[in-house]
């Protein structure tokens, strides 16, 4: 299917996750004492810890990890202090790339994320070269026979979601950013089955590329996400 495929990002991440569960394991930890750092240990009073804690629960972080992660960044266990930062720039063909980070030296993390465009026929650009052509969004996935159709639509909906679309490989429940975690919790409630739920960056706009250029872009991707600083990367790149 062409434009943006939410089933085809997913899927790329949960790859990844298995290929190297460590790392990315370590990555959704950092969020984590990210948000308790900034707005206190209990989720029901940080929101961006209830996300940080969702996206864990979904790619399988041990409860206690959690915990931890929690006590760490609330500075009850000790621990590193990083900041976030927002990379944009440009791959192959002029394709939009975001990069969410999170540093403890950002004179480290800058230089290395520009060599890695560098590499891979990109350059990394000023802020606000790119971001404007995306929007934040909730996005939930459910696989294909979890759940019948008008079921969900009917639990989604009422709970605030904007749409639910079908993509090859299940349902994908698009929410505001506000409504993320009323409709994952409606869907939990009811005892529906997510694969994954997240707070992301969809494009506005999507381009379609030479499959060589495309390649080149997911080998740049793949590097970028190998980087330990990098926590997520977004494009407008057209999926097929």
């Amino acid at each position: 299917m062409a434009g943006h495929s939410h089933w085809a990002n997913i899927k790329h991440k949960k790859a990844a996750v298995d290929a190297k569960r460590g790392k990315a394991w370590s990555k959704l930890v950092k969020a984590i004492m990210v948000a308790a750092k900034h707005g206190g240990p209990d989720p029901a009073a940080n929101i961006s810890l209830r996300f940080a804690i969702v996206e864990a629960k979904g790619a399988n972080v041990p409860k206690d990890t959690i915990e931890r992660a929690v006590k760490k960044g609330a500075g009850e266990l000790g621990g590193d202090s990083f900041e976030s930062i927002r990379y944009e720039g440009y791959g192959p063909s002029g394709v939009a790339v975001i990069v969410d980070a999170l540093t403890d030296n950002r004179s480290r993390t800058a230089p290395d994320l520009r060599a890695v465009f560098s590499k891979y026929g990109g350059n990394l650009g000023a802020t606000g070269c790119v971001g404007f052509n995306f929007e934040r969004r909730g996005v939930i996935a459910i696989e294909e026979g979890k759940v019948a159709e008008d079921r969900l639509m009917e639990i989604a909906l009422e709970a605030g979601a904007q749409d639910v679309q079908h993509e090859e490989g299940g349902w994908i429940v698009i929410t505001a950013p506000t409504d993320f975690l009323a409709v994952k919790d409606a869907l939990d409630g009811a005892g529906v089955e997510t694969a994954s739920a997240e707070l992301t960056l969809d494009p506005l706009n999507t381009v379609s590329v030479a499959p060589e250029d495309a390649a080149k872009l997911r080998k740049l991707i793949d590097a970028l996400e190998d980087n330990d600083d990098v926590q997520k990367v977004y494009t407008n790149l057209e999926a097929d």
